[in-house]
């Protein structure tokens, strides 16, 4: 069975190999990713109990982002070390045979030892679509936030750019957060529409709790008419949470692309959700890291 590379080498020279994958996922039967004692389904449990089946041992992950209850990923990278030689079409087919259809594996790769999934992560990407509409609808109800309030597009577009740089975004952060600092680097902050579909495309180097969904609120009481322009910035700089309004709902809120440095070369897919790649205005770009 041939494995081997030169990260195989190096991962196999104390008997383990260190694999890394790409996950996508529907988070809306879970309680988020990370496993917890109580029992409940989690993302993180279903997925290590499908690799241990292929492995025929234990598997234990770790994540680039422990996405909460009703959070979706398209782009999460995830890795485990295993003693289990086999090839990374068999991780991938394996983990998706013995999968809900709720979450898939996309690619497997054997990285170096000191690759990490979180720590060596330099920035992470998400996406939070809402459906703009008078009329709820019947489609994709678990996979977009549902707005019934016109959203002027052109006034959200203008709020984000106060968020944009490095701050403490102490006012966007939930009160459970266990981050050490609310200083983060926001590297960008889209906000497009598309026909019914409205999207925020956020990019920064890592997140607090909550800290997307609470930006999305704030974006959506501005893009009502309700608060003006400037109160982006001034949430920001009050940096106290409760005079951030309500936080936007898990549904729409998607993990959808993880970056690490030249080092660990890892497969590229497009950025998601799958019911958004028709949107050629959706193109990608990625804004280099000073």
């Amino acid at each position: 069975m041939q494995i081997i590379d030169n990260s195989a080498a190096e991962s196999a020279a104390d008997g383990f190999y260190r694999i890394a994958l790409g996950v996508e996922y529907k988070g809306s039967r879970y309680r988020g990713w990370q496993r917890q004692a109580s029992g409940v389904r989690t993302v993180q449990e279903t997925l290590e109990d499908a690799l241990g089946k292929v492995a025929n041992a234990p598997v234990s992950l770790m994540c680039a982002g422990r996405t909460d209850a009703g959070v979706h990923a398209c782009g999460q990278v995830v890795h485990f070390d295993t003693q289990a030689e086999r090839s990374m079409k068999a991780w991938v087919m394996g983990a998706n045979i013995n999968l809900p259809h709720d979450v898939s594996v996309t690619w497997a790769k054997v990285m170096p030892p000191h690759f990490h999934a979180r720590f060596k992560a330099i920035a992470r990407r998400y996406r939070y679509v809402i459906y703009n509409d008078q009329i709820r609808p019947a489609h994709l109800g678990e996979e977009i936030t549902w707005n019934h309030r016109p959203l002027d597009v052109t006034r959200m577009a203008a709020a984000a750019q106060a968020l944009v740089g490095t701050h403490d975004f102490s006012a966007f952060r939930a009160g459970q957060c266990q981050a050490k600092s609310p200083i983060k680097q926001l590297h960008h902050l889209r906000v497009t529409q598309h026909g019914k579909m409205i999207v925020i495309d956020i990019r920064a180097n890592a997140f607090l709790h909550h800290m997307v969904r609470n930006i999305a609120g704030v974006l959506m009481t501005i893009g009502t008419g309700e608060r003006p322009i400037e109160w982006a910035g001034e949430v920001l700089e009050s940096r106290v949470r409760r005079t951030g309004g309500v936080t936007a709902h898990p549904f729409g809120l998607y993990l959808v692309q993880v970056e690490y440095r030249d080092e660990f070369p890892l497969p590229e897919r497009y950025i998601g959700p799958h019911f958004l790649t028709g949107f050629d205005t959706l193109a990608d770009v990625t804004d280099s890291i000073c």
